[in-house]
Formats: C-alpha cells, structure tokens, sequence
C-alpha cells in the first residue's frame, strides 16, 4: 500500500503543479499568461521534485512514470510485485491532478473561448510543434532515452538530494529536447490528464486529439525500455 499510495500522491502533486503551469501560461485572464519555455521547463522540473519527495515519504522510489517501472522491472532494477500498485497510483493521481486543474482554473476556461485564445487541451497533454509521427515518436524515444538512463547512472548522493537532481534532469531534458513534442516521456503525465480533459467538463472544450496520444505512450515506453536494457548490458 505504501507503494501506491507514494505513487498516487507523487504523481498527483506533479500533474497538479505541472498542468497548472500550462494552464497559467495558456488560459486569458491569468497573471503569468505568455510566459517562456524556461519558465515552463524550470516548473515541470520542480514539480517533479517535489512529487519525488511527497513519493518517497510514503516509502516509494518516486517513478512517477508507468515506462520507468515497467522498465525497471523487467531488468531487474525493480520488483515484479509492486508494478501493478505502483502503475495504479501514477495514473489515478495523474487524473485526480488534472481534475483539480479543471476546478482549480474554471473561470479562466470560461475566458477562454477559442484556440486563438489559447491552447485548452496543451495544458493536459503533449502535442507536437510540427505533426510528423516517426519524428514525434522518436523525439520522445530519445528524451526518455536521455531520462532513463541518467536516472540508472546517477550514482549515490546524500540523503535528500537526488529528487532535486532529478528536478534539474527534467529542466535540462525540457530545455534541449522537449520543445519539439512537449517532452511527455510518460504515459501516465499524457493519457490520465488527456483522459480527464475528455470525460470531465471543461468549458469550451475543443478535441482531445487522441490519434496523436499513441506517441507519448509508445515513444516513452520504447526509450525507457531501450536505456533499462543498455545498463543492464553494461552492468
């Protein structure tokens, strides 16, 4: 239970922190609306240390991201026995932090009446700067690449510390290769915000563009799977 409850509160903390950048910067009639890419990449990076550090006091490794554990475990790195409860509570709490965006934000959606306004489905979910499947799928292929691997490479740091550093990956990997897809590299930060925006009301609700979302759930998987099996062939 404390693994899922690590997981559900970690990654709930981060698509609420996370989406609520989005949709600060996207919504009309909010005080940081139009801010840069550095403020969006240097926010989803906090965030992330945070849910890190909510996880990790429940007990939890603070994945936060199906494709991290389903990779992990399958080389060896993580326990066949906690996926099930750790992949359950990354997309409940991604869903449960999307949800509150919804109440959260709700008079700046009603502002925001139409796409010139701004981009109401880019605060859930990722889409690409330029619609190309092979290369968004790659894109996301390489990030998750760059992330997982990092990640098995980190080595030890004191006590505390490594969510932070994890924190300033995810900026890094935001700024340098997250500006073409929007940098997913999660299934569960895409398909459960994605989810929510599609079944709860959300004035002036425009497509959730599902026949894109096959790429942040594939690209993800395909990259963490890739970097998992490298450092298992290495170590």
């Amino acid at each position: 239970m404390s693994g899922f409850l690590g997981e559900f509160f970690g990654t709930f903390f981060l698509i609420l922190l996370g989406c609520g950048v989005g949709a600060s910067i996207s919504l009309k009639k909010t005080f940081a609306r139009g801010s840069s890419w550095i403020y969006v990449t240097f926010s989803w990076g906090l965030a992330i240390t945070f849910g890190v550090y909510v996880a990790a006091s429940f007990g939890a490794d603070g994945h936060l991201n199906p494709a991290v554990t389903l990779a992990f475990a399958t080389f060896g790195f993580f326990p066949w026995s906690q996926v099930l409860p750790y992949i359950a509570g990354q997309f409940l709490g991604a869903f449960l932090g999307a949800a509150l965006i919804i109440v959260h934000f709700y008079p700046q959606f009603k502002e925001t009446k139409t796409a010139e306004d701004g981009n109401n489905v880019g605060i859930f979910a990722t889409g690409p700067a330029i619609p190309n499947g092979f290369f968004n799928f790659m894109s996301e292929v390489i990030a998750t690449f760059t992330l997982v691997f990092v990640l098995l490479n980190l080595g030890d740091f004191e006590k505390g510390l490594k969510p932070f550093v994890v924190g300033l990956l995810i900026m890094v990997i935001g700024q340098a290769l997250g500006d073409v897809t929007g940098f997913a590299m999660n299934p569960a930060r895409d398909w459960a915000p994605r989810f929510a925006y599609t079944v709860l009301p959300v004035p002036n609700k425009s497509d959730a563009n599902w026949s894109y979302a096959w790429v942040p759930f594939c690209g993800p998987m395909v990259g963490a799977f890739a970097a998992a099996g490298l450092q298992f062939l290495l170590k």
